[in-house]
């Protein structure tokens, strides 16, 4: 452990350097101007096994097809704001049970029909029947009822307060397909976005071409676009540098964005994403019940060098359990910050001046989660907190920690966007049982006015970061490797999308 930490710090002024590469190329991409035209092809790693959001919850799918073919009413941008997408505007009535929307007048689909109300009363029909097989069904299940009194108004009535109701709007699984065409969509989706879909062959690629029809004119700027699935890491890098491909992205790691800032004629983006990745404490399980060996642990943690040793340096510190990814994010890294005098402090108080041991879980499947918890350990035995570090298969993490709590401590990401609702689940394998916090969580689904609601959701981060029921390192970094001639690329990824919409090579 001790020789991989220092290993990871040799690096830091390579990094620092790097970092500052990146920041300078991504200033120059931002003030060039966009071009219309052009082919662009991008590399990702896994081929989806459908097209449509609504049949099934791989991201390999979503990031091809979110945004670029398939819209909703609601959309998330790339600062991670709720902004208009199908629906022009809305109202919420301030007790978050009716939702009144105006559609877009003039929209069409792919295939040439109209966009009405009718095509958005099929599909939350269909998204809330349980016997239609649309994923997440959990997040229309306040849905009351739909009226439609017009071609261009929505109205939803809920069956009690729903006030994330809006965001869930925005998520993959709420796009607008033609009404009664939902049986196609897996294969060959159509909707109402600025690339329509060509073709898939299977194994090679997906390709799409500009919709003329658009309704958000002047885009796209890309004629088209092509996603091909290349699975290896290297061999991506390797189709990058040769020309074969214009950028890679999804799944990309720190060791490949290293290799092509290194190479002339490339960029690196970088930025926050929804997951985030936590140093877990079982908060029912002495001495982690006590909140002051929990915030004695908290203060012991360096979180840049965790960032170094595990991300190369890319990655975004974090205080709670939300990123800067997301629309309600507050910065709670100052409230236990690196202290490492502080840390022996508490122990000493909780009755361990002598130090304590622990467990620490560690998914093997996981390269990330590895690291992390290596450089941990090795703070955390700087403090007097001796740390055991157990290897655990991945089917053993979800049965045994995830799913008995039976652990002290374990490293892992939680990638879904505004899942800080897990922490009102007592049963949830943090351990966590706060009444305050379940009753902010409440009044943050029931408040309809987003002001308050943004409020809310400041308290619970900080409620949980003063009570230190983890350990919040980082968010996971999300990057784009590309062609130095191509911009308009997403700086950060609130939804797991390669929004493609604004991009365009730079003339």
């Amino acid at each position: 452990m001790n020789v991989f930490a220092a290993r990871s710090m040799a690096r830091m002024a390579l990094l620092s350097a790097v970092a500052l590469a990146v920041l300078m190329v991504a200033g120059l991409a931002a003030e060039a101007q966009p071009a219309r035209g052009g082919h662009l092809t991008v590399a990702q790693s896994a081929e989806p096994p459908l097209l449509n959001p609504s049949a099934t919850t791989a991201t390999a799918a979503t990031s091809i097809v979110h945004h670029n073919v398939l819209e909703g009413l609601v959309k998330v941008d790339r600062s991670g704001a709720l902004t208009p997408g199908l629906a022009e505007s809305w109202t919420v009535s301030p007790d978050a049970t009716e939702y009144v929307f105006r559609l877009r007048r003039g929209v069409r689909f792919h295939n040439g029909q109209e966009f009405t109300s009718a095509d958005v009363k099929a599909k939350f029909e269909r998204a809330r029947d349980p016997e239609s097989g649309h994923t997440n069904q959990r997040y229309y299940t306040s849905i009351a009822s739909i009226e439609t009194p017009d071609p261009y108004t929505v109205i939803f009535r809920m069956s009690e307060p729903d006030a994330e109701f809006l965001y869930n709007l925005a998520r993959p699984d709420s796009v607008i397909v033609p009404a009664g065409t939902e049986d196609t969509q897996g294969v060959h989706p159509v909707g109402t976005g600025p690339f329509r879909f060509v073709e898939w062959v299977r194994g090679s690629h997906v390709r799409l071409e500009r919709f003329e029809d658009y309704w958000n004119q002047p885009l796209p700027y890309l004629d088209s676009v092509t996603f091909r699935f290349i699975t290896d890491p290297n061999t991506q890098v390797a189709a990058l540098l040769a020309g074969d491909i214009d950028a890679v992205t999804g799944a990309v790691t720190a060791e490949q964005a290293l290799r092509v800032q290194q190479a002339g004629g490339f960029q690196v983006i970088q930025g926050p994403t929804t997951n985030t990745v936590i140093l877990a404490m079982n908060n029912s399980r002495p001495p982690l019940d006590d909140v002051r060996v929990r915030r004695a642990i908290t203060h012991a943690i360096n979180r840049e060098e965790v960032m170094i040793g595990a991300e190369f340096g890319f990655g975004t510190p974090i205080g709670s359990h939300m990123t800067p990814a997301e629309p309600y994010y507050a910065d709670m890294t100052g409230v236990t910050p690196y202290d490492p005098d502080r840390a022996r402090a508490l122990l000493a108080e909780a009755g361990y001046a002598d130090g304590l041991e622990l467990t620490l879980s560690l998914p093997v499947s996981y390269t990330y989660a590895l690291r992390s918890g290596e450089i941990a350990a090795g703070q955390l035995a700087r403090v007097g907190i001796r740390v055991n570090i157990e290897l655990v298969e991945w089917s053993t993490w979800l049965s045994r920690i995830f799913g008995q709590a039976d652990y002290d401590l374990t490293v892992i990401g939680h990638a879904e966007p505004m899942d800080i609702g897990i922490y009102g689940n007592p049963d949830y394998y943090f351990r966590y049982d706060s009444a305050a916090v379940r009753e902010l969580l409440a009044e943050a689904k029931r408040v309809g006015d987003e002001e308050r609601r943004r409020e809310v959701y400041a308290q619970i981060q900080r409620q949980l970061a003063e009570d230190a029921v983890n350990v919040w390192l980082y968010a996971r970094p999300y990057f784009i490797l590309s062609r130095a001639d191509v911009d308009g690329w997403w700086d950060r990824l609130p939804m797991v999308i390669t929004d493609v919409t604004e991009v365009h090579f730079s003339r």
